[in-house]
């Protein structure tokens, strides 16, 4: 009796631990680790989730996936807007372009009369600036000195920077001056850049030796002085000064003088042409006809 009491006490302590241990979690009693082992759960209602080997990726990353698509819709907004307005300017460009044509063919075509009765009073001088790479075009050179000896123009100042001109245009003269030439009843003075900067070596040279001969004693301790004509007589005397031209027409692609000596036209309207190649008749009419045509408005 006592042996079968013992031999059923392990069975009791069993039973008692099962009694107290915490109950085991089922479905009809929810508590947090169901609600935790259903999280893991896929959706059926959408079929069973795969993770593929970038989700991760995307999940980390997406905050700035996100943001280098916005960069990405802000420069393609930028940029279009940025070529809408470059269209806009040339469309606005080839406009004027093509109403300068239709004026420069009718002007030549005599349907614009006006034109022709050019007033050539106020233009004594007139100064033709022409890029080095279209000079050497001699035959195009020739044409605009004929067609401004048709317009009754006397003087011309022709340049260009390598001196191009000089040897073309001033070699076919017989005379051994080839810095001033005529053509077809025309004065015309050849310019390039060496009459620019070396002009004004030359001219200061020859002032401070004027300046040292005139005041030998005391040159080293008064500073010179020189004046504007001071400058215009130096230039002159060194062979680099001239008239001023009233109207300077600019050939070539920059909208520039190219080095044209700046103490020649500090009172001289510029006016780019455009290029050599597509010089017109009716554009020098027109630009000769607006130059005469503001200095009557004006009275000078």
């Amino acid at each position: 009796m006592r042996a079968l009491t013992l031999a059923a006490f392990p069975m009791r302590k069993t039973r008692s631990l099962l009694r107290s241990s915490p109950p085991s979690p089922s479905f009809s009693s929810p508590s947090p680790p169901l609600f935790y082992h259903l999280a893991q759960l896929p959706l059926l209602s959408h079929g069973p989730r795969y993770r593929e080997p970038g989700d991760d990726f995307f999940w980390i990353y997406s905050p700035n996936l996100r943001g280098f698509q916005t960069s990405i819709i802000w420069r393609f907004t930028l940029g279009l807007c940025w070529c809408l307005l470059h269209l806009f300017v040339a469309l606005v460009h080839a406009r004027s372009s093509l109403i300068h044509v239709l004026v420069c063919y009718s002007i030549s075509s005599g349907l614009l009369g006006k034109y022709w009765n050019l007033d050539l009073s106020n233009l004594k001088y007139l100064g033709i600036v022409v890029d080095s790479e279209q000079a050497k075009n001699t035959v195009k050179i020739k044409r605009l000195l004929h067609w401004l000896s048709s317009i009754g123009v006397k003087n011309v100042i022709l340049y260009d920077m390598e001196g191009v001109l000089k040897n073309s245009i001033g070699s076919d003269q017989s005379s051994s001056d080839s810095k001033h030439i005529y053509f077809e009843g025309m004065a015309i003075e050849l310019l390039s850049f060496s009459d620019n900067k070396e002009g004004v070596a030359k001219a200061a040279s020859f002032l401070c030796s004027k300046h040292l001969k005139s005041n030998p004693a005391v040159s080293d301790r008064v500073e010179p002085v020189f004046t504007e004509a001071d400058m215009d007589d130096a230039l002159m005397t060194v062979g680099c000064g001239g008239p001023e031209p009233d109207l300077l027409l600019v050939y070539g692609p920059a909208r520039c003088h190219l080095g044209f000596p700046a103490w020649r036209m500090r009172y001289t309207e510029i006016i780019h042409m455009g290029s050599l190649k597509t010089m017109k008749y009716g554009a020098i009419l027109k630009a000769i006809y607006d130059f005469s045509k503001k200095h009557q408005n004006y009275g000078t």
